[in-house]
């Protein structure tokens, strides 16, 4: 009896094997990777030579689709973990930069604002000592 390994295999989509996760940035040359989760599960080559071969095989890919779904879940989990980390470091530092880039810019142009005030008091004082 031949087992139905096909549609275990031709009734998963990509969405369902990955999900969009997006690595941190780092050295070009240097490739994100869960430590956690440990290693990969490595994909088992399918032999189709007899009946038995082709049913080893079936068995093969469900277990590895079991153990890669729990590894790309944990991967993504992890990712997840990480990028809302840098995120919020990086909110943090940004906030930080606004608060004093928005100080200068306040104590700049109350400045203007003396200064023309200053000027115009000035300008209208003089003009008054000059009639």
């Amino acid at each position: 009896m031949i087992r139905k390994g096909f549609y275990l295999i031709a009734g998963l989509t990509a969405a369902q094997l990955c999900c969009s996760v997006t690595m941190p940035a780092q050295a070009a040359d240097k490739m994100w990777t869960a430590s956690a989760c440990g290693a990969e599960p490595v994909a088992p080559s399918v032999e189709v030579s007899s009946v038995d071969k082709y049913n080893a095989s079936v068995d093969k890919v469900s277990v590895y689709e079991k153990a890669a779904r729990t590894y790309n879940s944990c991967v993504a989990k992890a990712a997840v973990k990480e990028e809302t980390a840098i995120s919020n470091e990086a909110r943090e530092k940004i906030a930080h930069i606004h608060e004093g880039s928005s100080t200068v810019q306040k104590r700049i142009a109350g400045n203007f604002t003396k200064l023309t005030t200053a000027l115009k008091a000035g300008g209208a004082k003089l003009q008054k000592a000059e009639h």
